[in-house]
């Protein structure tokens, strides 16, 4: 039987923020399904997703993905009245993938190698000092990248799917935003415009409810 709606898998705080984000952008009609970090939970979770990892995304097709990403560009692409994405084929839209990439590639790798620092030594805690530190410093590396692109938004005048993606993620610096924000105009003025949006809004009030 095929699903009439997505289903969402994931955490507040996570990943799964920015795929929310979208589908109340797109007002596609959608369950949300908190996972829990208990090993019961989590083995069940793996049947749908084999990393264990946040978010998956049932579609309405009957099939699931992962990866953050991918979720999000196919999400533009199967719904183009939302106007998220360029149109595939055009010099646009391969901007729109190298960002969507660069971000989670870069951006979203180094918040984890910041708040799970452990995982990247096999000396776990003994090293993971050292690799938050080095990850704190490469966050703001990562991001300078992306900031002379902001005109307002990462491809000019248009919102897209990594304008999500960017406001989520630069929100994990672990200073805060206050810091990125006095450095970086450009990126107080893209936040303050993300904020204010209705998705945006409705999925920071959940979370904060």
């Amino acid at each position: 039987m095929v699903a009439s709606k997505y289903t969402l898998y994931g955490r507040a705080g996570s990943g799964s923020d920015i795929v929310r984000m979208l589908l109340e952008e797109i007002r596609a009609p959608y369950d949300f399904v908190a996972v829990g970090k208990d090993p019961a939970e989590l083995d069940d979770y793996r049947r749908l997703n084999p990393t264990g990892k946040v978010p998956a995304l049932a579609l309405p097709q009957g099939s699931t993905m992962f990866e953050s990403a991918a979720i999000c560009m196919h999400l533009a692409v199967a719904h183009p009245n939302a106007r998220l994405a360029p149109v595939p084929g055009s010099v646009e839209y391969a901007r729109f993938l190298q960002w969507m990439v660069y971000l989670s590639a870069n951006l979203y790798e180094c918040a984890l190698r910041i708040y799970y620092a452990e995982r990247y030594s096999r000396a776990g805690e003994r090293a993971a000092e050292g690799i938050k530190q080095q990850a704190t410093q490469d966050f703001s590396t990562i991001l300078s990248v992306v900031i002379p692109a902001l005109s307002p938004y990462v491809l000019g005048r248009e919102i897209s799917a990594a304008d999500y993606y960017l406001y989520v993620v630069a929100g994990w610096n672990p200073d805060g935003r206050d810091p990125l924000h006095a450095k970086w105009p450009a990126l107080a003025q893209h936040t303050q415009l993300l904020a204010a949006r209705p998705s945006v809004r409705k999925v920071e009030a959940d979370q904060a409810a």
